[in-house]
């Protein structure tokens, strides 16, 4: 894989950018000027980062896997220690589906419906492969979605989530937090 150099980062323009950032040559990024990144970030190949009004953040110690697609009006926040699996599509604007309104980005906004909410998902989340998470919901701190889940509604802290649409099956562990405390304290560690 092959990724951009600091002189290339810094030409995309982006709202922020931190240290150890490698963004695939192969990722597009829209609105970059909107989009604000952490430190120690990994953005793979073919995704697609598009930033509307809203802005997209991405927090620090962040990973997006290949395929994956970021993309909506409203803001979409990606939180400190985030995993987006290969495939996972996240979406902060959906057009409404139900025949009251014509769908799709070449017809103009007066006959289109379309639903904007911003979307958070909080620290230490970990989204599987395929899953789907739509506008106006919230993964809170630690929740795991399993792949190939629709996320429709909000995910509680630390539950794990699968399914079509997502129910939470059960508690997932907070050793993580411990970890995490570590990682803080022992800063001379590059990623593994």
């Amino acid at each position: 894989m092959s990724f951009l150099t600091a002189k290339e980062l810094a030409a995309l323009g982006l709202a922020s950018c931190g240290e150890d950032v490698k963004i695939s040559r192969k990722t597009s990024l829209y609105g970059a000027e909107r989009i604000a990144i952490g430190d120690h970030v990994r953005i793979d190949d073919f995704c697609v980062i598009s930033a509307g009004a809203g802005g997209i953040s991405i927090g620090s110690h962040v990973h997006i896997a290949v395929y994956v697609s970021v993309i909506g009006a409203a803001a979409i926040t990606l939180s400190d220690f985030v995993g987006l699996s290969s495939r996972v599509s996240v979406y902060s604007s959906n057009d409404d589906y139900s025949g009251s309104a014509l769908t799709g980005p070449t017809i103009p906004d007066r006959f289109r419906k379309i639903d904007s909410r911003p979307v958070h998902i909080g620290r230490h989340v970990v989204v599987g492969s395929g899953s789907v998470v739509l506008p106006g919901v919230t993964i809170h701190d630690g929740a795991a979605v399993g792949a190939l889940s629709l996320i429709r509604k909000d995910c509680e802290p630390f539950g794990l989530y699968v399914g079509n649409p997502a129910r939470r099956i059960r508690e997932r562990s907070r050793d993580l937090l411990e970890l995490e405390r570590q990682l803080a304290e022992s800063p001379g560690d590059g990623p593994g």
